[in-house]
């Protein structure tokens, strides 16, 4: 038998006596970070997807949608026949190229950039969305930060607000508003991580985030079933996007995702796949659930 070829987007690894290296060491100065900036960048276009027209005709409105997770689901979305709005904090290159991607599959897309933490920000993308394009289906909240501490003692109050207003309260924010548009059939995707169903003691107020997520998503789902909207949620685990090196130092970075069974860092390409079933009517007789890619850790769903 031949040697198995391994899967796209496993990042080429060496051994050293201590650790897996993953990745070329590698830091960025600002959050969130830049795809552009990223070595090697992540893999988003889902080369090896084969399309169905899942969502042909649809309206999908993602946060973070410049890069990473988000660019990738966008990109996905627009190959299965949605129209999309991405939302951004201020990664203008970033959004500009997922823009020329999606517009080169055929579909429309619109670029609305400000704080996702600002509920008139909020308020103003989903009406444009709305404006633009006439309608609204699909709502992928997505957009979140994080900013390690090696001790509670070092997360100061005005980091936990900012921590919980970006990943949290922003999801309330954009679901208030979308629910005033989403009819029969509408969806909603909240995106959480595996650190929401094992913690982390580096990332608490992170991880605080992402558990309230997964409680959000449960009891939006129960609120609006009886309005045939369905609420669904992934929780990722170690993902190669610019979150990382926007977050990590560059030695932790080196060796990212590669304490998971899988061994290996995922990418976003990996990812997106969950949110097209989620938005899709293959999953009409689920709501209230979590997807969890995240390269073989078993977590309490």
């Amino acid at each position: 038998m031949g040697q198995a070829k391994r899967p796209k987007g496993w990042a080429s690894m060496s051994k050293t006596s201590a650790e897996t290296v993953q990745w070329p060491a590698q830091k960025q100065s600002r959050q969130p970070g830049l795809e552009s900036e990223m070595r090697p960048r992540p893999e988003s276009d889902g080369d090896d997807y084969r399309a169905a027209g899942k969502l042909e005709g649809l309206v999908a409105l993602i946060t973070g949608g410049d890069s990473g997770i988000g660019r990738s689901v966008a990109i996905l979305f627009a190959k299965e026949g949605a129209d999309v709005a991405i939302v951004y904090l201020n990664e203008h290159d970033d959004a500009r190229a997922t823009k020329e991607q999606i517009e080169q599959l055929g579909r429309q897309c619109i670029t609305l950039a400000g704080d996702v933490g600002d509920p008139n920000f909020c308020e103003d993308a989903v009406s444009v969305t709305v404006d633009e394009f006439g309608k609204l289906d699909i709502l992928v909240n997505n957009a979140a930060e994080q900013h390690p501490q090696e001790s509670l003692l070092d997360i100061t109050p005005e980091q936990l607000e900012r921590t919980f207003r970006t990943n949290i309260f922003a999801y309330f924010y954009m679901a208030r508003e979308a629910l005033k548009h989403l009819g029969e059939g509408g969806v909603i995707i909240n995106t959480s991580s595996v650190t929401a169903y094992r913690g982390s003691d580096h990332l608490m107020d992170y991880a605080s985030t992402k558990a309230a997520i997964v409680g959000f998503t449960r009891s939006l789902a129960l609120s609006v079933a009886d309005k045939g909207i369905r609420v669904n949620g992934v929780a990722p685990g170690p993902i190669w996007t610019p979150l990382i090196p926007a977050t990590f130092e560059a030695k932790e970075v080196a060796k990212f995702g590669s304490d998971v069974p899988m061994k290996r860092a995922g990418q976003p390409e990996e990812v997106a796949p969950c949110y097209v079933f989620l938005a899709s009517s293959d999953s009409k007789y689920m709501t209230g659930q979590m997807l969890h890619p995240n390269g073989g850790e078993v977590v309490n769903a």
